[in-house]
């Protein structure tokens, strides 16, 4: 597909795209059916080639996908020499156990490869990767420059941290592949050990030299001033702030504990509200200014709209269909897709 033309028109709010993502990604978290996760990484592919760009952190997902690989592969291997705490009845091999000392009961290296423990570990490993993928498609959908601008300003100097550290990896693939191609162009190989221990060198150099002119440029450009403020003002933040953040934990465990259940959406609602009022304070310290402010509009709504419904419908299905969301592993059951759950990640496609 050819990659659209973005402008300030057009641009959807990075946000959006996040939210998008982390909905996708928590869907994924509530199912080990491997059907449903394929159809997941499908979903997110697909938005990914429909709508992302030329920009360098556009180019970042294919390395996600890689390392998701990577992760399944090590889970795999794992389960393959380490066992795994699944019972089977269906030996695929017996490898050459190494004996260990009493005080390492419970754990073994080598032994007998079950059919269901290499299904379970199949199972855990796709999870994860789906979720690694996920966060890979928000990373080459949003520009992280354009979320750092919505951020409030209590979480700036954080958010300039953060998203300085995410950018440093759609550039460094971009390196990679520029340095390749230069290899490719002067008849060099450009695969192998040797070629990476040569293309290596000059990104880790370029990195530092990038980050150096960007620690320059943000200080020729003001960034750690602070503003003033009242101590009464600063330590009121920092309580509403742990405060809220208590809140929002004991929240949590009251709302997935059956006991606390009576209290846990009012104290999880005060402690939201406790936090947001020490973001706003918290933000009378940033001096800043925002050079035209993001936009959040209906398309935005619709985007962050579909990666929640997502989310919300995949753990609702959890209620009415648990078998089909976690396969059996012992024993031994083919996967089925179920109708619902499947029609719920095909919302996900509503962005592209």
């Amino acid at each position: 597909m050819r990659a659209p033309q973005a402008t300030r028109s057009t641009a959807l709010h990075a946000g959006a795209w996040w939210l998008w993502a982390l909905g996708l990604a928590a869907a994924a978290s509530r199912t080990t059916n491997p059907l449903l996760l394929g159809l997941l990484i499908a979903v997110a592919g697909f938005v990914v080639a429909a709508r992302r760009t030329d920009a360098p952190w556009a180019r970042s997902y294919g390395a996600f996908v890689k390392l998701g690989l990577l992760v399944l592969g090590i889970r795999l291997v794992f389960a393959f020499v380490l066992g795994s705490p699944v019972p089977g009845t269906h030996t695929l091999v017996t490898l050459p156990e190494l004996p260990l000392p009493d005080w390492a009961q419970g754990v073994r290296v080598g032994g007998r490869v079950t059919a269901e423990g290499m299904v379970f570990a199949l199972y855990d490993g796709l999870k994860l990767a789906t979720l690694l993928i996920c966060v890979g498609a928000a990373n080459a959908l949003a520009s992280p420059a354009r979320l750092l601008k919505s951020l409030p300003g209590a979480l700036y100097e954080a958010g300039v941290a953060v998203v300085v550290a995410m950018t440093f990896a759609p550039h460094l693939v971009a390196d990679v592949q520029r340095l390749r191609a230069a290899r490719r162009l002067r008849g060099r190989p450009d695969r192998g050990f040797v070629a990476l221990l040569q293309v290596g060198l000059p990104v880790l150099e370029g990195a530092l030299e990038r980050s150096v002119a960007l620690a320059g440029a943000m200080d020729a450009r003001g960034y750690g001033r602070r503003a003033e403020v009242p101590r009464a003002v600063r330590r009121t933040t920092a309580a509403l702030t742990l405060g809220g953040l208590l809140g929002v934990c004991a929240g949590t465990y009251g709302l997935l504990a059956q006991a606390g259940a009576a209290l846990g959406l009012p104290l999880l609602i005060a402690g939201l509200a406790a936090a947001l009022a020490g973001l706003w304070l918290g933000g009378r310290r940033s001096v800043r200014t925002r050079y035209r402010p993001e936009r959040w509009g209906v398309r935005a709504w619709l985007v962050a709209g579909s990666g929640v419904a997502v989310a919300a419908l995949l753990i609702a299905a959890g209620g009415y269909a648990p078998g089909a969301l976690h396969p059996s592993a012992v024993p031994l059951t083919a996967p089925r897709l179920p109708l619902w759950p499947a029609l719920s990640v095909l919302v996900g496609l509503v962005p592209a």
